[in-house]
């Protein structure tokens, strides 16, 4: 998950008690009346930036993304908790200031009379489902405290709004640090070197962690009313069976319509179970809800001739999906099936290091889940250098022999392109000498792909019917690369067929939708927004500004392109009428 984290400071500190309300009205107090009123005004009025989104704009479906956002809940009675969580008072509470806000959550820093600060979480209302989110998420802390994971003590919680605040809560330690991500970009080599190997120890540290089945991390005294599944108990001396594997929190079992399904979340006993059951939420929400569809992609739709896609290509990709995946559990190696907990989000704005680049937080663990390893191994989105062939290779990175002789906006270009194979290569030798393990499982048969598949398999389906079904073309191709297939079938046969002529098909509309990816990813580059259209307040004019000559130069190709004035009109309005950066309604994908 991106965390776009911005510090933000209120423009004065909170410190009006609504004791003051009640006065009485009468010539002595007059005065006193009035600045009561004033002092209370304020109060709302920074109360009101508290609960709303303040870091960012964005560029369509604007309105929709502030509502998700909007979280309000009762001030005085949230400090009176945060400070009651460390033992003092709310009279003791000298400042609650918002100082980020990330995709999920609202973060407030709470300052003692006596200088002790502390962390207050909020969630915003998008997040489903809160009660297993912020419960899983405060057991998870909890958990890698006691093996020594460098990660925030909480001091208090709620994982229902039903208290005195109006909110869910956690309360945590204030961690001090540098936050890597404000590093990450003008790290030295040496510099970048160390960075990559602490990240990778703790990695190694984290899968060294054993649990007896997948999904997520809760108390056990969470789970009893809340799921009539068993709690599974941790073999963990210090805990002394405090915690169990509950439901897993993963965005994508719960997205929509989907939280309304009795499907199977978890816990999962085997990793055929872990590995089928996003796509049997699929089948259940299809089933259910499933109805024709332009691909929410809207750069998609022109590959699909702006025509809705079937659900039912889904429904049949996702059963041929359940045919194969008992055939891509690692058999041969029981190690790659071990449960494995790992950070959610390794972004390196999740990471808060010392001066000397020594990991002290990690902090957002929220949506953690606990997966087979095969499936929670790989590159981290922010570390693999994805596509380029040097960094696949593992070969030592280094500078093109004609460096030198490269004007300064090539010579720029080429260290950006060294620092993120440098980035790479660290990663994947200090993961071979440190935490070999993983790299066993990302070498292993087809890894990379088992992941792949598994993803498109379980995420919400979107209107998208290429990839999933590319991917289980790819892997009907490569089969003979799958080693020890289970029994049932006999050994070595695919259950999928596909002619050339159908293959060829489905990898060609694939390879089109990638570059379709690629596009996506230019324009929003070019427009300086992220995937949801999302922008630095002080930047959102500028890219409306960039995104509408950016459209007056699409109609410029179109017009060098395009033969006649009608089909040009034609063509037009079809673009017009999906054009990515404007809003749409997202219902249907719900």
């Amino acid at each position: 998950m991106l965390v776009r984290a911005r510090a933000i400071r209120c423009t004065s500190h909170l410190v009006i008690s609504t004791n003051r309300a009640l006065i009485p009205l009468n010539p002595l107090s007059i005065s006193r009346t009035f600045s009561t009123y004033h002092a209370l005004t304020r109060h709302s009025a920074e109360s009101s930036e508290l609960f709303e989104y303040t870091s960012g704009r964005w560029i369509f479906n604007e309105s929709l993304r502030l509502a998700e956002r909007r979280r309000v809940f009762n001030v005085p009675e949230l400090k009176r908790l945060a400070a009651e969580s460390i033992n003092q008072s709310a009279e003791d509470v000298a400042s609650f200031e918002k100082v980020a806000e990330g995709s999920f959550n609202r973060v407030f820093l709470v300052t003692m009379n006596d200088g002790t600060k502390l962390i207050a979480r909020v969630p915003y209302p998008l997040i489903e489902p809160k009660y297993f989110v912020v419960a899983s998420e405060v057991a998870t802390l909890d958990y890698l405290r006691l093996h020594d994971i460098p990660v925030p003590k909480v001091f208090g919680y709620s994982a229902t709004s039903d208290n005195a605040a109006g909110t869910e809560y956690i309360f945590m330690e204030y961690i001090r640090g540098q936050i890597l991500g404000n590093l990450w970009f003008d790290l030295s080599d040496d510099d970048c070197s160390k960075a990559i190997k602490n990240i990778v120890d703790l990695e190694a540290r984290l899968f060294k962690l054993r649990f007896p089945a997948s999904g997520s991390l809760y108390y056990t005294a969470d789970l009893c009313s809340k799921t009539d599944r068993p709690p599974v108990p941790i073999e963990d001396p210090p805990s002394n069976g405090r915690f169990s594997i509950g439901p897993e929190t993963t965005p994508r079992m719960w997205f929509g319509k989907r939280r309304e399904l009795q499907v199977e979340r978890g816990p999962y006993e085997t990793a055929e179970a872990a590995l089928t059951a996003g796509a049997k939420k699929e089948l259940a929400y299809l089933a259910r809800f499933g109805k024709r569809l332009q691909p929410r992609e809207r750069v998609y739709r022109a590959l699909y001739g702006y025509k809705e896609v079937s659900h039912l290509g889904q429904v049949r990709n996702l059963e041929d999906y359940l045919r194969v995946a008992p055939y891509l559990v690692p058999e041969n190696i029981k190690s790659l099936c071990q449960p494995t907990i790992r950070h959610p989000d390794w972004h390196p704005n999740n990471i808060l290091v010392s001066d000397d680049l020594t990991i002290t937080g990690l902090i957002d663990w929220q949506h953690g889940s606990i997966l087979p390893l095969f499936l929670n191994c790989g590159f981290p989105q922010h570390i693999w250098n994805c596509g380029d062939e040097v960094s696949k290779s593992l070969d030592t990175p280094k500078l093109p022999d004609n460096f030198d002789d490269l004007d300064d906006s090539d010579q720029l270009k080429e260290l950006e392109i060294l620092r993120k194979r440098r980035i790479h290569h660290y990663y994947a030798w200090y993961t071979a000498m440190l935490n070999p393990v993983h790299t066993i499982a990302m070498d292993h048969d087809l890894s990379l792909m088992k992941g792949l598949i598994f993803n498109h398999a379980s995420n919400p389906w979107d209107g998208d019917m290429v990839s999933l079904k590319a991917d289980l073309v790819y892997i009907a191709q490569n089969w003979d690369k799958l080693s020890n297939p289970s029994s049932g079938t006999k050994a070595g046969v695919c259950p999928l067929e596909y002619s050339n002529g159908e293959a060829n098909s489905w990898l060609m509309f694939n390879s089109w939708q990638i570059g379709g990816d690629a596009q996506i990813l230019n324009f929003r580059n070019h427009i300086g927004c992220g995937p949801d259209g999302w922008v630095p307040s002080d930047g959102y004019d500028k890219a409306k500004q960039r995104e509408m000559k950016f459209k007056e130069t699409a109609f410029e190709g179109l017009k060098s392109e395009t033969t006649s004035e009608s089909d040009l009109e034609k063509v037009w309005a079809k673009m017009s009428e999906n054009w990515m950066f404007d809003d749409f309604d997202e219902e249907p994908y719900q």
